[in-house]
């Protein structure tokens, strides 16, 4: 039996009055990469097609330097409902203190109704890799080169 290897990171989150009586972003299984971000809606929101709306979730996180956290869709709303993030992967900074607040935008043919503690979206906790910029005249040679958009084909 493999044991789990999975490293683990303390970070601080605090709640928002909105938030209160709602459970804490957890992962819904043993093999999840994001924890589930909850509406903290007073009053369900009606997302008609096409439309884009910002969702609080009430929380507030400590991102430690060196990371990030992903805001990604859930893919049961996106391919069930057209209801997706509309800057996905959204990205909190570790400098943010502020509230995680969701873009949805439905992409469906149906309006859509959010309501308090509707599963919204998923959050991953990434690490992040700072650049350092090495200019060049030209850059080394691929067998892809150049090639850009379909280069590759459909099969």
């Amino acid at each position: 039996m493999q044991k789990d290897s999975i490293e683990r990171l303390d970070i601080d989150i605090s709640t928002l009055d909105h938030y209160q009586g709602l459970p804490l972003p957890s992962y819904a299984t043993s093999g999840s990469s994001g924890m589930d971000l909850l509406a903290a809606l007073e009053e369900p929101v009606r997302l008609q097609p096409g439309s884009i709306a910002l969702i609080p979730t009430g929380i507030c996180v400590a991102i430690p330097s060196g990371f990030e956290m992903q805001i990604r869709p859930r893919s049961g709303l996106a391919i069930k409902h057209g209801v997706t993030v509309v800057n996905a992967p959204g990205t909190i900074d570790s400098d943010y203190r502020g509230e995680i607040k969701v873009g949805l935008i439905n992409l469906g043919k149906e309006p859509f109704e959010i309501t308090r503690g509707m599963r919204i979206a998923q959050a991953v906790i990434a690490m992040v890799v700072k650049v350092n910029w090495q200019k060049v005249q030209v850059l080394s040679d691929t067998k892809r080169g150049s090639g850009g958009f379909g280069h590759t084909g459909l099969k």
